[in-house]
């Protein structure tokens, strides 16, 4: 379930490096797909009625996606940056979350969000409670502590 790190280096990636790097790259594809379908007008446009798989999209959606996505790559090269990436997401997509159940159907949701996006939300914020607390033994050769 481990795939080798960099060359020379004797270690080999942990889990939650692992799922950082597989949630960024799919936040990543998922924003830029998304301008396929919204193009690059109204970028804040509310009940766009444009969907990807379900969940409604406007351009600044896209955005946040991509952003998302970049930082899961950056920051899942290392463990330490992985954590910092699971927080980031259980703080963030928590906040999402929240912020989907009041702005839902308003005029002034400038995220375009429908309860796909909302659940997809919430269950990202627990994923990146998992990178951020799940117990790594092979972190440090030689260690059997979490890290």
């Amino acid at each position: 379930m481990s795939a080798t790190a960099g060359a020379g280096t004797g270690r080999t990636k942990t889990l939650p490096e692992i799922l950082s790097l597989a949630f960024g790259a799919i936040y990543l594809l998922v924003g830029i797909v998304g301008f396929f379908v919204t193009g690059f007008d109204d970028f804040f446009a509310h009940d766009t009625g444009e969907t990807l798989l379900g969940f409604e999209i406007n351009g600044m959606h896209n955005v946040v996606h991509i952003v998302i996505g970049v930082a899961g790559l950056v920051l899942g090269r290392t463990l330490a940056g992985a954590r910092t990436y699971g927080w980031l997401l259980a703080v963030g997509y928590g906040a999402a979350f929240v912020y989907g159940l009041i702005a839902m159907n308003k005029e002034w949701d400038f995220l375009s969000i429908n309860m796909a996006d909302n659940v997809l939300h919430i269950l990202t914020a627990v994923v990146g409670l998992v990178i951020a607390l799940m117990p790594v033994r092979e972190a440090v050769p030689g260690r059997s502590s979490r890290v």
